[in-house]
């Protein structure tokens, strides 16, 4: 099925007012690097959701938009239905320009200032930002570490559990078990969970997704997520939302409407998760096959330049979260000199993550690239070891 989409052209982001590519000096203090970077891709989005975007282009008309209808509400309920065997009451349903747009303000419900919030660590950079620029504090727990995520949840002040679900940055998938234990847990002790499931779609071969209404329970919870990230096109704005109770919905959809005067959402959103959630699913798993390969290819290179490292692709996602300590390399700062400066790349240091000794190299990209990359990541890490002896 992957030979009926083509992956491997390489379209020219330059100029485009990207992030990724012509925003590169703004993170890193050199312009024209070759980035695997922020978490978008560089492929077109599915053709599927190319001709819906042309047909409603082509109506001319952009007015104000109602997302409340079932055109949208249902391809969310057919995305869950076909995709995961979840039923979802789409009667708890919310819009919102962005995921991160959804925690603040439910950040801004569930919390006070001061408060705990508790993530696992590493820790994507956007969560972070969002607790910490609310006043409240961020208190991280190791993956996998349940007494440390009991003791921080046991705290009075701890008010939310905020999971990323599949994990970002190190593409983790948790099993139904781990998600009701932290369900469990959070019941126990009072505490909210947030779960954004935006990683979700891009779960591989051999691991599940589960849906943390799957889990969730009576207590007070809520979803945020968006296909943005798996048909990429967040630049069209848009996410949605699942929230437990019906008066934290209600609460949210007049902050919403009110507070922050979004009551008529990006149409071409709307239009794109049509689309994409109704037609979009073979071009989707072709997608996950190419990027599959593409991991496959950076393990299969790294292990054979430094066969201490042991490098595994991760469960979900096109984001290849590395440990260099195992080849070999101490000073993260060397590392992002030598790729920086001598081989024109950027990737992202795991210190953005609270993660020294580590890189994420986002491989969501045709495979020439790919190769570019994890053959300038070998030669960074080769002249590390090498002005260390």
């Amino acid at each position: 099925m992957s030979t009926s989409y083509d992956f491997d052209t390489v379209i020219d982001r330059r100029g485009t007012w990207c992030v990724q590519w012509d925003g590169v000096a703004d993170r890193f203090g050199v312009d024209g690097l070759l980035p695997f970077t922020i978490s978008d891709m560089d492929f077109e989005t599915a053709p599927e959701v190319l001709a819906a975007l042309r047909t409603r282009l082509d109506h001319g008309v952009f007015g104000y938009t109602d997302w409340q209808q079932d055109d949208f509400t249902s391809a969310i309920a057919h995305w869950y239905t076909t995709r995961y065997g979840t039923t979802i009451d789409t009667g708890r349903l919310v819009y919102a320009p962005s995921v991160l747009s959804q925690l603040s303000q439910l950040l801004q419900m569930w919390t006070s200032d001061g408060d705990g919030v508790v993530v696992h660590t590493p820790t994507y950079d956007g969560f972070r930002k969002a607790v910490t620029g609310l006043g409240r504090e961020l208190r991280g727990v190791p993956l996998g570490d349940t007494a440390a995520l009991e003791r921080e949840l046991a705290r009075q002040d701890s008010k939310v559990l905020l999971i990323c679900s599949p994990h970002n940055p190190t593409g983790r998938v948790w099993t139904e078990a781990e998600l009701a234990e932290m369900a469990l847990l959070a019941a126990r002790y009072g505490v909210a969970v947030i779960s954004d499931e935006i990683h979700a779609d891009f779960v591989h071969d051999g691991h599940r997704h589960v849906p943390w209404p799957r889990v969730a329970g009576d207590g007070r919870w809520a979803v945020i997520t968006s296909a943005s990230k798996s048909f990429n096109f967040p630049a069209l704005t848009g996410s949605y939302g699942i929230i437990g109770r019906p008066a934290d919905r209600t609460e949210f959809l007049r902050r919403m409407q009110t507070a922050e005067g979004l009551a008529s959402p990006a149409v071409f959103s709307l239009t794109a998760h049509i689309a994409a959630y109704r037609e979009g699913g073979a071009w989707l798993d072709a997608l996950r096959a190419y990027v599959t390969g593409n991991l496959a290819l950076v393990a299969e290179r790294l292990n054979a330049e430094f066969p201490g490292l042991g490098w595994e692709p991760p469960q979900a996602g096109y984001l290849a979260w590395i440990d260099v300590r195992k080849a070999g390399v101490e000073d993260d700062e060397a590392l992002q000199r030598v790729l920086i400066e001598r081989e024109r790349v950027a990737v992202m240091p795991g210190s953005v993550y609270g993660a020294e000794g580590f890189v994420r190299l986002n491989v969501g990209c045709p495979r020439s690239k790919v190769e570019a990359g994890v053959e300038a990541l070998i030669r960074g890490i080769r002249a590390v070891r090498a002005a260390r002896a």
